[in-house]
């Protein structure tokens, strides 16, 4: 399964060069991630009232050519990656109208996360405390060859 999620590059985004400064592109994956959360039917929300909290246990982005100010961007994500333990995603950052099976990603990344209980930071296994999620996760993993 792949989610697709717009992204409008604001000004405040871009650096003295004009183009989308690298650290912004955490955020859009961020947003895509969670918009991922939200289209397999489990919200981040419901992670949280369970008491739970999901960081970034790695994190990586190649960058290709940039965006601008202006730059109307899709992030496409996927669930390469399901363990009990955690997850990884994969996203590609296109411009809007960009083939996704044509074009090369404008810049692509990855991100590892993990569960763990709110009050203590203690890892979780997801397959026990969000056996629902975990059970979705691997409905729509596609795993890399």
């Amino acid at each position: 399964m792949r989610v697709c999620t717009p992204i409008a590059v604001r000004y405040g985004e871009t650096d003295m060069m004009g183009v989308v400064y690298h650290a912004n592109y955490l955020l859009y994956f961020e947003d895509a991630r969670t918009a991922f959360l939200e289209a397999i039917g489990y919200p981040y929300r419901l992670i949280e009232e369970a008491g739970l909290m999901s960081p970034v246990l790695h994190f990586a982005c190649d960058y290709g050519e940039p965006l601008r100010y202006g730059d109307a961007a899709v992030v496409r994500t996927r669930l390469v990656l399901a363990r009990p333990t955690k997850a990884t995603y994969a996203y590609e950052v296109f411009r809007e109208g960009m083939d996704f099976d044509a074009d090369k990603p404008l810049a692509q990344g990855r991100s590892t996360h993990c569960l763990v209980e709110k009050d203590t930071f203690k890892p979780v296994s997801m397959k026990k405390a969000t056996p629902e999620l975990y059970a979705r996760y691997l409905e729509v993993v596609e795993p890399e060859a």
